[in-house]
């Protein structure tokens, strides 16, 4: 009977201890090895290395490697466009844009633009010694024509254009003039008369006068044409247009430079010394 129960006994400890280890066979497999994380279902994420972490991705949240990648575009993006913008800045300045040649100068094209030319810094009127005779080589006479009007003068439009318009040679004795006008001065020995704010030379008046230039001047600041005339000189030279000798004559050097002076400044080109050239001049 002893013996019996010994060997039930024994039976019995024999199933408790296999029982025991397939028990702790059975953890050790629900348990995943170190380094991997598991997945919903106790699934390993197919092909993904053995110990290596799988990340995790939220949706609508940028990884820290995208941003990095993100801000490291934008930096990019922003070194070529300064790159880009030193580029055109460099070549401008190669090439001179923008670069203004002569004080105040404005192109003609203004005028077709309708651009309006800033006011120069007024100029105060000066008094110049002239010669006594006019030289001839450099200014020669004009010859009289009768009813001769100035060329052109029909295209130039505005009040301030009305006398060029208007303007016809005519030939009187002195004493016509004298009676149709009460204001006349002599310069280089030739008559001129006054009229609303022009001076006009008075053909006939001396059948041997000189004249340089047969049409109005504009009578800027109450001076006689020779001083107007080498006051504009005078402003024409210092804005680098006329290169001649302040001599009070209306030749054509001084009519060349008044026609630069006016076509780069978008003005009728009209050669002579009207009311417009003058304000834009800063002489009016």
């Amino acid at each position: 009977m002893r013996t019996v129960l010994t060997m039930l006994c024994t039976v019995a400890l024999v199933f408790a201890v296999n029982g025991a280890q397939d028990e702790k066979k059975n953890e050790q497999k629900k348990v995943p090895p170190a380094g991997q994380i598991s997945h919903p279902g106790g699934a390993v994420k197919p092909g993904h290395p053995s110990g290596a972490p799988v990340k995790r991705v939220q949706t609508g949240k940028a990884t820290a490697t995208e941003k990095r990648m993100r801000q490291q575009h934008y930096h990019d993006e922003n070194v070529t466009l300064l790159k880009g913008a030193k580029e055109s800045t460099q070549a401008g300045q190669a090439t001179g844009a923008g670069k203004v040649t002569k004080a105040a100068k404005v192109t003609g094209a203004n005028k077709a633009a309708g651009v309006q030319q800033a006011k120069l810094k007024p100029i105060q009127a000066r008094h110049f010694n002239v010669p006594a005779k006019p030289n001839i080589a450099k200014a020669p006479p004009v010859k009289f024509e009768q009813n001769r009007r100035i060329e052109g003068s029909q295209n130039w439009q505005g009040e301030k254009y009305v006398v060029f318009r208007n303007y016809k040679a005519e030939w009187h004795d002195r004493n016509w003039w004298h009676s149709h006008h009460s204001r006349i001065v002599f310069v280089f020995g030739a008559p001129y008369y006054w009229s609303a704010g022009y001076w006009y030379p008075a053909w006939g008046y001396y059948p041997d006068a000189y004249y340089a230039w047969d049409g109005p001047i504009y009578a800027y600041n109450n001076l006689p044409p020779d001083q107007v005339i080498a006051n504009v000189q005078a402003a024409l030279q210092e804005q680098g247009y006329y290169h001649g000798e302040v001599d009070g004559l209306l030749g054509p050097l001084t009519r060349a430079a008044l026609a630069d002076y006016q076509r780069d400044h978008g003005l009728y080109v009209t050669s002579a010394i009207d009311e417009p050239t003058l304000e834009s001049l800063g002489m009016s």
